[in-house]
């Protein structure tokens, strides 16, 4: 005779009712930070091909689109400029220009919108002629890291100005942290938020978003500061360095390709712990869905809900609005 089974988790399974009443994890539009791209002029938006759905605007349409999204719960946003090659130079020096595109953009959505969240970028890249988030060494092509924090001090500064909530340095380069936190308190933005990328890995899944702003390396890699994508314990050094340094949040980007260190970090740190589920993770689902290979809003959702459930307490992720959407639908 066979043995019947005395334990059964299908129970707790057997009905709609009961699978919501022991459900462990849940996505809430309070979760979702939206990063949006950014181009200078007026009345206009660009399709990014590489990234379906998903448009570059000009700071007026950009409004409409916060407009949109804070109807929905969305009220953290994550601008990031594509700027004019002609404005790049090798010091990066529009990153920090008080009347730049950047810098503009931020006091113009906190005027419109003064309650939402402004989440800014911290990197060379996209103001820089090499295309790289620190200085280069014009002899050797070495990243130089000490001399790559003052312009990263003076671009949070001049954010901070402008009204940025929460500076989010990018760069992944040693000590900055530190350097961003002394800068700001010093010039009275105590109050201003740092969301450190703590673990920011050389990834594949960064090609969409390199493709919106124009921004990938003139020449090399970015392997000699963004972290091995083999590593897991080396996070918890980084973690351990931002919180000494002062950071308010942690972040680990990419996403879905690390769960396991976001969760490694979300069990190492009583900080909030956000994960960035980045263009290229996007841009697989997206592909896939058109192709009608996956169902794409299940698919979509069944992503997010794995990044909230590794431990991150919010997910920058393209998916925002549409995620919304779904979450307003019930």
């Amino acid at each position: 005779m066979a043995l019947i089974p005395t334990h059964r988790p299908r129970r707790n399974r057997k009905s709609e009712v009961i699978r919501n009443m022991v459900q462990e994890t849940t996505l809430s539009v309070h979760d979702f930070i939206y990063p949006v791209f950014l181009i200078e002029g007026e009345n206009k938006t660009i399709e990014v091909t590489s990234m379906p759905g998903i448009q570059r605007f000009t700071a007026d349409r950009l409004l409409d689109e916060i407009g949109q999204c804070v109807d929905l719960g969305i009220k953290s946003f994550a601008p990031f400029p594509s700027i004019d090659d002609r404005l790049k130079d090798r010091l990066a020096q529009e990153s920090h220009n008080p009347d730049g595109l950047y810098t503009r953009t931020i006091a113009q959505i906190k005027k419109a919108f003064p309650d939402v969240v402004i989440m800014s970028d911290v990197a060379m890249d996209p103001y820089s002629s090499d295309g790289h988030d620190g200085i280069v060494d014009p002899d050797s092509g070495e990243i130089l890291n000490d001399a790559t924090l003052e312009v990263l001090g003076q671009m949070a500064l001049a954010q901070a100005r402008a009204g940025a909530d929460i500076i989010g340095p990018s760069d992944m380069m040693d000590g900055r942290v530190a350097w961003i936190r002394d800068v700001l308190d010093r010039n009275a933005f105590s109050h201003v938020s740092i969301m450190s990328y703590t673990a920011k890995y050389a990834s594949a899944f960064y090609g969409p978003f390199r493709d919106a702003l124009g921004s990938a390396p003139k020449k090399g890699d970015k392997k000699s500061y963004q972290m091995n994508p083999a590593n897991r314990r080396e996070a918890l050094r980084e973690l351990v360095l931002d919180e000494q340094e002062g950071a308010d949040m942690v972040m680990i980007k990419p996403a879905l390709s690390y769960l396991d260190v976001i969760r490694e970090v979300r069990n190492h740190t009583q900080l909030p712990v956000t994960a960035y589920n980045v263009s290229g993770e996007y841009a697989m689902v997206k592909a896939a869905a058109q192709n009608g290979w996956v169902d794409g809003e299940r698919t979509m959702m069944e992503v997010l809900m794995s990044i909230k459930r590794a431990g991150a307490d919010a997910i920058l992720t393209y998916f925002a609005k549409e995620a919304a959407q779904v979450l307003r639908r019930g």
